[in-house]
């Protein structure tokens, strides 16, 4: 059977077929956009079903520590997803991690029908559509969060427990949030040596040991995106009704406010009023983002965005002026939420 893929080597559309015959057979190829991290095709399959390829690189020259495992981690969280459909993630339907094919990971998903929110020129505040995506973000935030995890840091991270002598992605957890999150700054602070892209490690750690007890409030462990961005979110274009929520590789068993602040990662705006509107008309309530403690957490999750962004263009090789102005806008993030933390 021939298949339709004008823009493929022919050498690349093999592996194709290989890696995908555990689920049925190509009849045409196209690539998607969007993604920030991996390589994504949409596929026609013989018997008219649509899936997603989606391969991420394992090579650690190109990788920060938190983003090993992101395929298998990905993975889990489908999984998880198949035993609670209201968290609207896509059907996972292959995982292959061998790199035999394929250089890489590999995770097949089925294909949802949607456009991505960054995509469907959802004017603003005063656009219905806008308002319908918002509340139904906070919606989706508020249902992911009933999902409780066995301890805290990256899903992986959590459920392969590694020890003292695994790779230090598999360690960025803990039985306290103090512990977890604190590994986790621990690992972007090193890759910023790694990189060499110059941190203000000392004011980070100090900002993370004066505001260990504003951690210490947190003692649930839930499921957190980690990435809900617009360009992670399927929304139906005519309403802005969500209806997936795509690569939630980067998950975390966290707290509520870690994700809330994730779908801003690049910036120190306050939380959409009506994506807290949304979480409080699923759950009962939103959190409190008022108390001192919830404002000092707040502030250390956009510290943590920040310093991961900010070594990010070296290892993806970004250059120009448009990286350059991405590395100010992190910088200045960083230098923002130290200054709130030494604030409070």
């Amino acid at each position: 059977m021939s298949v339709d893929a004008p823009d493929l080597p022919d050498d690349l559309l093999d592996r194709l077929v290989r890696v995908l015959a555990p689920v049925g057979v190509p009849v045409a190829v196209e690539p998607l956009t969007g993604g920030l991290f991996g390589t994504t095709w949409r596929v026609r399959l013989a018997d008219a079903r649509d899936v997603v390829v989606k391969v991420t690189s394992t090579d650690p020259r190109r990788l920060l520590t938190y983003e090993h495992d992101t395929a298998r981690a990905e993975a889990l969280v489908l999984r998880l997803g198949a035993d609670h459909p209201d968290l609207l993630l896509p059907r996972l339907l292959h995982l292959d991690t061998s790199g035999d094919v394929l250089d890489g990971d590999v995770l097949v998903t089925a294909f949802v029908e949607g456009t991505l929110a960054e995509q469907a020129d959802l004017a603003g505040p005063d656009d219905p559509r806008a308002a319908r995506y918002s509340s139904d973000l906070g919606r989706c935030l508020a249902r992911l969060h009933r999902v409780q995890g066995p301890a805290f840091g990256p899903v992986h991270a959590v459920h392969v427990r590694g020890g003292d002598d695994d790779p230090p992605a598999r360690r960025l957890h803990g039985a306290t949030w103090p512990e977890a999150f604190g590994a986790m700054v621990g690992a972007a602070l090193d890759d910023g040596v790694r990189w060499g892209v110059a941190l203000p490690a000392a004011d980070v750690r100090d900002a993370l040991a004066r505001h260990h007890d504003a951690l210490a409030h947190v003692r649930r462990p839930v499921l957190a995106h980690a990435d809900l961005r617009p360009g992670n979110v399927l929304v139906e274009p005519a309403s802005g009704a969500v209806v997936a929520l795509l690569d939630p590789e980067r998950a975390v068993w966290a707290e509520p406010l870690y994700d809330l602040v994730a779908t801003d990662q690049d910036g120190v705006h306050d939380v959409p009023t009506g994506v807290l509107a949304g979480y409080a008309a699923q759950a009962g309530a939103a959190p409190d983002l008022d108390r001192p403690d919830a404002q000092a957490r707040l502030w250390l999750y956009r510290l943590l965005f920040g310093l991961l962004l900010h070594v990010e263009p070296e290892p993806r090789g970004y250059e120009g002026p448009e990286a350059d102005a991405f590395r100010h806008r992190t910088h200045t993030q960083i230098t923002t939420s130290l200054s709130s933390l030494a604030d409070l």
